[in-house]
């Protein structure tokens, strides 16, 4: 039997990022993933929000992306863009990449931390006791870890194993979707009608300023509002010749797909995102529409939020306590994303009731105020995890500051490279002592004399000081004086040295 400290059921964005971050922090983590490589048939998901590249910022592998994909305002909300480049962060857009790619790179990174792959492999089954957790492989196999983490998508088999509830609302509209080749060439764009929302594109691409421009031939993504919701069976390839013939009065002459789907407004989460041992992030605690490109952005930042937390416990820095404030800052996260793609969708619906509201919503949408809040929220840069009361950064992303250092500048996001916590003390050198947690905490002395500003919120008064946890949030801002620190260090990151 196979050891691992934590095994990963599922191998794509979410499972990827989170063996990441457990790898980073000395845990002993291994993924099992069905497919035989990291191979992704088709392109699937396209972007990564703001937060989510600030979240590979702060572990010093954005520019992997950035150097791949094409910048571009990518939030918005049905179909209304909402434009960030007015806010205050390094990362002011969004990034046009497939999911195919966005996996190759993160498989990239997994493998230089030497994270072991298990491939075609698949988690039916585990036992938990009080020491671990026993999982069941297809092929009769097993392996033992302290824990197990279900990051295997809508249909989870560890979700469903563990009898987690998936509470929510079936689906009343499907689309099919595909990339296909055509003979003639389509009509590129997206066209309403009495069905809904259909569009056509190709995988190939350019953003020329801030427009999408597709070049002549190759690949075509298809989208096609289905009559009915809920039919059963896999999509083929007649389904979609007949539904571009509904739509557009000829099927172009379709064919060679190379895959075709079928996704739903279905949403749904997990009621609890643990079972002691046995945890649940990305889609196997969440599915909604993909309106809006929420669904791996949020799975990314479910593996970032869990992923240093489960070390500490792991390595015994923390009680298991600490992981009860996974499922307590990322379900409210989760459900606000369920509800927005919910509103999208009824938005988006063709009938004239539901076009004159979502007129409405883009009138009031092209008010700054509103703008501003809206996109913060859709661009990940808003949310806020509910720390109590105290300075508006307290349970908000830290800003990526550019420090004055006695050893040099640095970026506040370049401490983060290795996830670990930060003291960053921006008043008298030496001021604030966290000796017992020193072999935790890094404690950083630094100037900065800039403003301090937030998405969606603007100025704010500069701290004295701020504890950063290693996903990026403040856990504490001090007034000059080290009231509270101490309660701080200890709730996140465990009880002094003794």
């Amino acid at each position: 039997m196979t050891h691992h400290a934590v095994v990963i059921a599922g191998g794509g964005p979410t499972g990827l990022m989170l063996a990441g971050e457990l790898a980073l922090a000395g845990v002993d983590v291994a993924i099992v993933e069905r497919r035989a490589s990291q191979e992704l048939a088709g392109s699937r998901a396209g972007g990564l929000h703001a937060r989510t590249l600030e979240v590979l910022d702060q572990r010093g592998i954005a520019e992997r992306f950035l150097a791949e994909g094409q910048k571009a305002q990518v939030a918005g909300f049905a179909q209304i863009r909402l434009d960030i480049s007015d806010f205050p962060t390094r990362h002011n857009y969004g990034l046009g990449l497939w999911q195919n790619h966005i996996e190759r790179i993160l498989a990239g990174w997994v493998h230089e931390l030497k994270v072991p792959v298990h491939r075609g492999c698949e988690v039916v089954g585990f036992t938990q006791d009080d020491t671990g957790v026993d999982v069941e492989l297809a092929d009769g196999r097993s392996m033992r870890a302290e824990y197990l983490v279900g990051c295997d998508g809508g249909r989870s088999v560890v979700r469903k194993a563990a009898g987690i509830d998936f509470p929510g609302w079936e689906a009343t509209t499907s689309a099919l979707i595909a990339q296909v080749q055509m003979a003639q060439e389509p009509e590129l764009g997206i066209r309403h009608d009495a069905l809904g929302v259909h569009a056509l594109g190709k995988v190939e691409y350019e953003i020329r300023d801030g427009e999408v421009v597709y070049g002549a031939g190759g690949t075509v993504s298809v989208m096609l509002t289905e009559r009915q919701p809920g039919a059963s069976g896999e999509p083929t390839l007649r389904d979609i010749r007949e539904a571009l013939i509904g739509v557009y009065g000829t099927d172009y002459g379709v064919h060679s797909p190379t895959w075709i789907s079928r996704f739903t407004d279905m949403a749904r989460q997990a009621a609890t995102y643990r079972d002691r041992r046995v945890l649940l992030a990305g889609d196997a605690a969440h599915v909604h529409s993909p309106v809006g490109g929420q669904g791996l952005n949020t799975g990314v930042q479910d593996a970032v939020n869990l992923g240093w937390k489960l070390a500490q416990v792991v390595k015994r820095t923390s009680p298991e306590s600490l992981l009860d404030t996974y499922h307590a800052e990322r379900h409210p996260v989760a459900a606000r994303v369920l509800r927005n793609t919910m509103a999208q969708v009824a938005l988006l619906r063709p009938d004239d009731r539901s076009k004159a509201a979502r007129e409405a919503m883009a009138e009031l949408l092209a008010m700054d105020e509103p703008r501003r809040r809206l996109a913060a929220e859709m661009s990940g840069l808003g949310i806020r995890y509910d720390l109590g009361d105290g300075h508006p950064l307290l349970g908000r992303r830290m800003p990526d500051l550019d420090l004055a250092t006695a050893d040099g500048p640095v970026r506040v996001f370049a401490l983060l490279h290795r996830a670990r916590p930060v003291l960053l003390n921006l008043g008298e050198p030496g001021g604030l002592d966290i000796t017992p947690w020193a072999d935790h905490v890094q404690s950083i002395d630094a100037r900065y004399d800039g403003p301090w500003e937030l998405p969606a919120i603007g100025a704010v008064t500069a701290p004295a000081a701020v504890l950063i946890r290693p996903d990026g949030y403040v856990a504490w801002t001090g007034d000059r004086t080290q009231a509270g620190l101490a309660e701080a260090l200890t709730t996140w990151f465990g009880l002094p040295a003794a």
